[in-house]
């Protein structure tokens, strides 16, 4: 990769780890595959990311847990060429995952094995490669095992193909702390991992600087930041050397200002340079206080956090980049600071994001230990999935911490077998990184002993216990790692008690609570509750992040933003309710109901206003109300159902800041509007566009009660990725071209081609005259 920039138009997040520099080359190895289902028929080609689950007939025998998507044996090919100039150098392939048991055959030789579902690998190919001519990449992924919730199957990440001089930086061999951190000066400490994989001894020098936001070199009294070291490497071996910079006046990354500086390490050899790597990190400091609960730079605050799995409903698990930046972007404007990443270790891609955006994240190892699935595997794999995990993301300022476990089995035993299990975790976790705390998640029923071995303890749907653990633990540092999104426990050895105190609520009243992190964030594919619904659907963000209206309450306390929710109670709402304690009332933003008889609605008006006031459909005002006078910042209006029109108007220090209204639709839809949120995509193969698509009355006021069937067809530069409405009992295929709409919405996803052009989207719903959409690629 001779033009730097030309890579970074082309790849943009996707140099973030490693752009290529000196002799070191990083390049896509997304496109050009071929898959099979099974081991015999044919092979179809396929674009990486690639879940091959997500693409197939839903099949209750498959069961709820996976969403009833089969998992299956898949095989993947790719020929390639390797240019005789790479001769003598290290060629590798980086998998950023593969869920999961995968063998890798090049030219007709089994070369690596890789079990774990969700961590990074890298694969050696230089001992097996044809230069000059076309080699035979094959491999075999078996997706055999069942998981709690729905874990795709295929190459659902990216995959890097990777060339180095024979001495060069270990993949993943940075890593960067900041021990000390002043207001003038911080100290940043290098440890760099070199490899020597030739087979003579050879001596190097290795060389640091630092570079800020903008890839500027960093200087002190005119003089570039810089440490050089002098290191002998013996054959086929790696060393490690720790280097210090100091920074003058260091900015600090923060949720607001989410800064990041960059280490460039070069090594040389006879005065020229053989490898560049380059290792974005951030200042910041993390303390977790017994009494105070959680501090960032020094700062006290809340971790306003949600649970996430890794899909994202048509897409399944292969998710592109754009759809994961889509995602938190919205995330982070709805007031969330902060993921756990339920239950393994996401994509390295996801945690660039959570850097740049400006997240706080858990990072998680893995659900169970020896039960489950993973139970076969603990004993062999445990000590490589979680090395994998910490050394890949430890760099990363958004990781705070690193959880071990969840809802472990281990929990509810009388001896002392998992709290040493626990402390062996713990202890190889913090050899690994020594600046980080471990957590582990615990259900109820859980032993107290065991609960006392990590540095911080999570509890799932507990609220009332962690407050009557901490009196007696008054050491203790907690946090709720998953909450109920509405409904609450009271009493603190039962977890279902469906109060209407949202749990956000214990967090706000107890200031040792370091945060909580409600189950879950977004609507996702398994942990079904029953046929026909295909996953979980009781977060506040459905599968195409389309708020609904339970979030209101969190947008209310989690924004600064003067904020006034508009929602009446529906209990006629046709909606998958999901699992009992996870439920909340049906509600729509939306005055179009049946009933002829004047019938007593209620209205909910979540707010972090001052004073609320309705007005009714007749012109009849009532209020002010306050809404610190009503459990959860939620004024209950109850109102007789006319048609018309309600409003709602919310004051600070009495002044209008914000206002709402809802409306009565006719009963029909005679039109449909679609809004991009990117016209004019990248060139790449890899961007997206999501279209949304809502349903009108002959007024044009949005109708949710006249739902329509879809249909999309692609011509162009791109490719349709998916339909979704957020409805989780949809009978058709994720990848299908039909779809109905779900409450008078749908969502199209779109994906740019590789070369310029237009993407032209043509839509026709029922009963109504077609439109076109004109996306531009370049």
């Amino acid at each position: 990769m001779k033009n730097k920039k030309l890579l970074i138009a082309i790849l943009c997040i996707f140099v973030f780890d490693l752009p290529g520099a000196a002799n070191r080359i990083r390049q896509n190895f997304d496109f050009d595959w071929q898959f099979r289902l099974g081991e015999n028929g044919d092979f179809r080609e396929v674009q990486l990311p690639h879940d091959w689950s997500v693409e197939l007939d839903f099949d209750e025998k498959a069961g709820g847990a996976s969403g009833y998507l089969p998992g299956g044996i898949g095989w993947y090919r790719k020929s390639f060429m390797i240019p005789a100039s790479y001769k003598n150098q290290k060629v590798s392939l980086v998998f950023d995952g593969i869920y999961h048991k995968a063998t890798i055959f090049l030219n007709g030789k089994e070369i690596a094995y890789h079990r774990y579902g969700y961590t990074s690998f890298e694969t050696d190919l230089t001992p097996f490669l044809k230069y000059g001519e076309s080699n035979d990449l094959k491999i075999k992924v078996d997706h055999s095992e069942i998981s709690r919730w729905y874990t795709g199957s295929g190459i659902y990440r990216h995959v890097w193909l990777q060339v180095t001089n024979p001495v060069h930086v270990k993949m993943w061999g940075t890593y960067v702390t900041t021990p000390e951190i002043t207001e003038s000066q911080a100290t940043v400490k290098i440890v760099t991992t070199i490899e020597n994989s030739m087979e003579l001894p050879t001596t190097v020098i290795v060389q640091q600087r630092l570079l800020d936001g903008d890839g500027k070199i960093v200087k002190a009294e005119g003089k570039e930041v810089m440490a050089r070291t002098t290191l002998k490497l013996d054959k086929e071996k790696t060393a490690e050397v720790v280097q210090n910079l100091l920074v003058s006046h260091p900015k600090l990354w923060d949720l607001d200002f989410p800064y990041r500086y960059t280490v460039e390490t070069i090594i040389k050899k006879g005065g020229k340079t053989i490898d560049k790597y380059l290792t974005p990190f951030g200042i910041r400091s993390v303390k977790f206080d017994k009494d105070k609960g959680f501090f960032l730079n020094n700062k006290h605050l809340k971790l306003k956090g949600m649970c996430l799995h890794q899909d994202a409903g048509c897409l399944g698990t292969a998710v592109p980049d754009r759809a994961y930046e889509r995602r938190l972007l919205i995330l982070k404007e709805f007031g969330t600071n902060a993921i756990r990443c339920s239950h393994n270790p996401p994509s390295p891609e996801f945690l660039n994001y959570c850097d740049s955006i400006g997240f706080l994240v858990i990072d998680e190892a893995f659900d169970k230990w020896k039960s489950g699935y993973y139970e076969e595997f603990f004993d062999s794999s445990w000590q490589q999935d979680i090395s994998d995990m910490v050394i890949r993301d430890r760099n990363h300022p958004s990781v705070i911490l690193w959880s071990i476990g969840n809802e472990l089995a281990e929990a509810k035993l009388k001896d002392d077998t998992g709290i040493e299990r626990a402390g062996m975790l713990q202890d190889f976790v913090h050899q690994l990184d020594p600046s980080r705390l471990v957590m582990l998640a615990l259900q109820p029923g859980f032993e107290d002993k065991f609960a006392s071995v990590t540095d911080v303890l999570g509890y799932n749907y507990m609220e009332p216990r962690l407050i009557y653990d901490k009196k007696k633990y008054p050491e203790r540092i907690c946090l709720i790692s998953e909450s109920y999104p509405y409904y609450s426990s009271i009493r603190e050895f039962d977890s279902r008690d469906y109060d209407e105190k949202n749990p956000w609520n214990y967090v706000m009243e107890h200031e040792y609570i370091c945060g909580s992190f409600m189950w879950t964030g977004v609507d996702y594919i398994g942990e079904s509750s029953g046929w026909p619904s295909k996953g979980w659907p009781s977060a506040p963000f459905d599968m195409c992040m389309s708020e609904k209206p339970r979030g209101g309450y969190f947008r209310a306390l989690w924004n600064e933003k003067p904020f006034l929710g508009l929602y009446v109670i529906d209990y006629n709402l046709d909606e998958d309710p999901g699992k009992d304690h996870w439920q909340a009332p049906g509600m729509v933003h939306d005055w179009t109901f049946p009933y002829q008889d004047a019938r007593v609605m209620q209205i909910q008006t979540p707010s972090n206003c001052d004073e609320v006031m309705l007005i009714d459909p007749r012109g009849k005002v009532y209020g002010p109300r306050k809404p610190r006078d009503y459990i959860n910042n939620t004024i209950k209006w109850n109102q007789p159902y006319r048609p018309g029109k309600v409003v709602v108007i919310g004051y600070k220090d009495g002044i209008e800041v914000c206002r709402d209204s809802i409306q009565t639709s006719g009963n029909k839809a005679v039109r449909f509007t679609l809004k991009a949120d990117r016209e004019q995509l990248k060139a790449d193969g890899q961007d997206l566009s999501h279209i949304s698509l809502n349903l009108y009355d002959e007024q044009g006021i949005p109708i949710r009660i006249d739902d329509r069937q879809v249909k999309v067809t692609v011509e162009g530069n791109g490719r349709l990725m998916g339909i979704d409405s957020g409805e989780m009992r949809r009978s058709e295929r994720f990848s299908s071209h039909t779809l109905p709409t779900y409450l008078g919405r749908a969502q199209i996803v779109v994906q740019a081609g590789r070369m310029r052009g237009q993407l032209k989207v043509k839509v026709e719903v029922e009963g109504m005259a077609s439109q076109e959409l004109v996306l531009l690629v370049g």
